[in-house]
């Protein structure tokens, strides 16, 4: 780059890659006098970026967090990869994520230069995506529930379960998985004494009390692992025992089964077991597979598809 501009550009470039730079490299780097690069860091500073200086025969340049949050240098994939990002955020139920990412991706399309704009609007024009999640959450608790884990705290809640029975909570809180529809947070439940799993969106007034806790080792295949498995095989919940009359790789295709084991029982026919959150939500998912298929239990699916049968039989009378 030429010029005094171009040359802070490349300079804000350079630090922004969270590298602490020595001050005779980075001048180095951008072929100009440690005299100039001491200027430059003025400007840089001048314009509200803050940019931490090392003195000394090897002094050294970082660029730390602030108190605002200034202007960022991306990358032509750096561009396009946080618009893919904040699509998705802003399709997500989310309470109060939905219009920053929207006020966010507004931002971007006015800056983005003209080759940018026109690759962002072939992601748009291409892609439909659909929210999964089927109750919105509240941001506010995502957050208070990361920072609180972050920082060993912890935390209290009313917990609603699945048979809408509410209970006053105390948990050591350690991870937030996404997986499938849900967030899930993995805790330490301090009066049972063992590792629980809680759907987010069933989480309300949440508390921190200010006390701290020691970490514990997480369960022993990951916390992914244990969400995993909590939410195919619900404590209070039965299992859901379902035979296909077709192969699995065709069914691994029409049927999204994060929450649950797809397996093969021979080349024409496959299992699939699963512990819903509802058991019309996975009546309704069955037969939108549009595979033959045997229910093997529990009587409660079996309820539920004939009850959604009976329903569409009388819809197509009419």
């Amino acid at each position: 780059m030429n010029g005094p501009s171009g040359r802070i550009l490349e300079l804000l470039s350079l630090l922004q890659n969270g590298q602490t730079w020595q001050g005779a490299a980075l001048a180095a780097q951008l072929g100009t006098s440690p005299r100039t690069l001491r200027r430059d860091i003025d400007r840089l500073r001048n314009l509200g970026y803050p940019v931490r200086a090392a003195r000394g025969p090897r002094g050294s340049y970082r660029l730390v967090a602030g108190r605002a949050m200034p202007p960022l240098l991306l990358s032509d994939d750096e561009a396009i990869a946080t618009v893919v990002g904040l699509r998705y955020a802003a399709l997500a139920q989310i309470a109060g994520a939905s219009g920053a990412a929207e006020a966010a991706l507004r931002k971007l399309e006015q800056v983005l230069p003209s080759r940018l704009r026109h690759r962002m609007t072939a992601v748009s024009a291409s892609t439909v995506a659909i929210s999964r999640a089927a109750q919105s959450l509240d941001l506010g608790i995502l957050q208070l529930l990361a920072t609180s884990a972050h920082g060993h705290q912890h935390v209290r809640f009313t917990y609603t379960s699945r048979e809408g029975q509410r209970s006053e909570r105390r948990a050591e809180p350690y991870r937030q998985v996404l997986l499938g529809r849900w967030w899930y947070l993995l805790g330490w439940d301090r009066d049972r004494e063992d590792w629980r799993t809680f759907r987010v969106d069933r989480i309300t007034d949440l508390t921190v009390p200010g006390t701290t806790f020691a970490p514990r080792q997480l369960p022993p295949d990951g916390a992914v692992s244990f969400v995993h498995n909590s939410a195919r095989f619900p404590l209070s919940q039965g299992q859901g025992i379902v035979r296909f009359a077709a192969p699995l790789a065709l069914i691994s295709e029409r049927l999204m089964a994060e929450a649950g084991t797809l397996e093969a029982i021979d080349d024409d026919t496959c299992r699939y077991i699963t512990a819903p959150d509802s058991w019309e939500w996975l009546a309704i998912t069955l037969a939108m597979v549009a595979v033959p298929y045997v229910i093997e239990g529990p009587p409660e699916l079996l309820s539920c598809s004939r009850q959604l049968a009976d329903r569409i039989a009388r819809a197509a009378k009419g």
